[in-house]
């Protein structure tokens, strides 16, 4: 019999006599203080006599839904951790659960030794009431290791703390994350971060790329296989969910599963229960499952490529990575810490980036977001010298003559280039300046720029604008 730290008070709620019993015997024998109820009223009646570290509700009492205390508790911010059980394969029970604020779910008939692992997950991320003067953001988490996973999220933008503050609220539960966003947003860094501010910490972290695994190879990968299950299977194999128990699987581009594994994958994540190719026994899962795609699932579902049931799965809790165009101010120090990591990396010292290179970068689209600025630098320190990085790399600079309309096509003429670039640049901003009523600030958010972008702009290409009372006459000196 384990002793657990502090012994906690849990309350168990269910109208079943010898289920209640049951659920009371195992935790006594696992040394907690146990309290049970048969409805909502008695269920109430002692909650309003003292807190306890953990309830457990049954969804359905004889006088309402186990999810009404669960949203009561969470009205008045009790620290309770809430777990449901709930009718076996019930998806819409569990995940309404989940979004309400339940730590986790069981399906009935309920796995006592699941149920141990569950119960002792919920008592050692019972949050305190007591909070430090000056706390730690990751002081509710998993310590050191999950500030060093939030630090490797860079930016102070309002939306990158946002993203911080969210990954620590979350990490604590066992409900499902689906982290969205553009390819080199910074997904995986994510989906770590939650994994290393929660109590599976310690546990095995196991990151899955769907889209690199062959269809053939899909079940046997997740799953596991017994030996002689297929040609060339000659010992037992471990499938990503046995590899994972008591940690997070991290499922990344989950949109490229195809419909049947996807079907599969549903059924494992409902019953907690997979079974390995070439074995006619099911084992139990214990993983807090997160995925990420840059597809918009949504649409996915309505294309009929991805089933809806599945979707509402991985969707309990959804995070939206933002794309770097969404946080430009974030980019002089996403800038300086990789320019720490390529210079430790290639054991040179670290380069500078100037106020110049900046601007130059904030001018570019970077449809490939964090990773393309990562390559963009890594080329720029290697063409560069000591004190000076180079953007400009001769395979991808633009021609510097283009041929005129009708000549020859060996004739050059003077550059046009950049006169066309900077005709076309003040036409955008004129339009945005006149859709925006000629307000900058405005104009500037339509544009997807900051204030003072805009104006380097407006003042590099000497585009002005007059207002007086009546409208705007805006002029555009070439």
């Amino acid at each position: 019999m384990t002793q657990p730290h502090s012994q906690a008070h849990i309350l168990v709620v269910d109208d079943e006599p010898d289920l209640c019993t049951l659920y009371e015997l195992t935790l006594l024998r696992e040394g907690y203080a146990v309290d049970t109820a048969a409805d909502m009223a008695q269920a109430r009646a002692l909650l309003a006599q003292r807190h306890y570290e953990v309830l457990i509700t049954d969804m359905r009492l004889p006088d309402g839904l186990g999810l009404s205390l669960i949203c009561e508790l969470k009205a008045h911010q009790r620290h309770e951790q809430c777990v449901v059980i709930t009718a076996y394969g019930s998806a819409e029970n569990a995940v309404e659960a989940l979004k309400s604020g339940a730590f986790d779910y069981l399906t009935k008939p309920v796995d006592l030794k699941q149920f141990r692992r569950v119960i002792a997950s919920a008592v050692c991320t019972q949050p305190k009431v007591a909070v430090p003067a000056k706390p730690n953001i990751a002081s509710a988490g998993a310590g050191v290791l999950g500030q060093r996973a939030l630090d490797r999220l860079i930016g102070s933008s309002a939306s990158m703390q946002a993203i911080r503050e969210r990954i620590v609220k979350i990490a604590t539960s066992m409900a499902p994350v689906l982290v969205t966003g553009e390819s080199g947003t910074g997904k995986e860094l994510v989906a770590y971060a939650i994994h290393a501010n929660s109590h599976r910490a310690k546990g095995p972290w196991v990151a899955v790329n769907c889209s690199a695994i062959p269809d053939a190879l899909l079940e046997a990968e997740f799953f596991g296989a017994k030996k002689g299950a297929y040609t060339g299977a000659h010992v037992d194999r471990e499938g990503f969910f046995q590899a994972a128990s008591g940690g997070t699987l991290f499922l990344d581009e989950i949109g490229d599963l195809p419909l049947p594994m996807q079907s599969k994958l549903l059924r494992a994540i409902q019953e907690r229960r997979v079974r390995p190719l070439g074995s006619p026994h099911e084992d139990t899962t214990d993983v807090r499952l997160v995925s990420a795609t840059h597809k918009d699932l949504a649409q996915e579902v309505q294309n009929g490529r991805f089933r809806q049931d599945l979707y509402y799965r991985l969707n309990v809790i959804d995070l939206v990575m933002p794309a770097l165009r969404e946080r430009w101010q974030d980019l002089p120090e996403l800038c300086q810490a990789l320019l720490n990591r390529i210079a430790e990396e290639s054991g040179i010292a670290v380069p500078q980036i100037q106020p110049a290179d900046i601007e130059k970068l904030s001018a570019l689209q970077l449809p490939g977001n964090v990773r393309e600025l990562e390559n963009l630098l890594h080329r720029a320190v290697a063409l560069g010298s000591t004190d000076a990085l180079q953007f400009d790399s001769p395979s991808n600079a633009l021609p510097t003559s283009l041929p005129l309309p009708g000549a020859s096509p060996h004739a050059t003429a003077p550059d046009p280039l950049p006169k066309m670039m900077d005709d076309f640049e003040r036409k955008i901003l004129m339009q945005a300046l006149q859709s925006a009523n000629f307000n900058a600030n405005t104009a500037a958010t339509q544009l997807g720029l900051s204030v003072r972008q805009i104006r380097t702009r407006m003042a590099r290409l000497q585009v002005h604008f007059e207002q007086d009372m009546e409208h705007a006459n805006p002029t555009a000196h070439t």
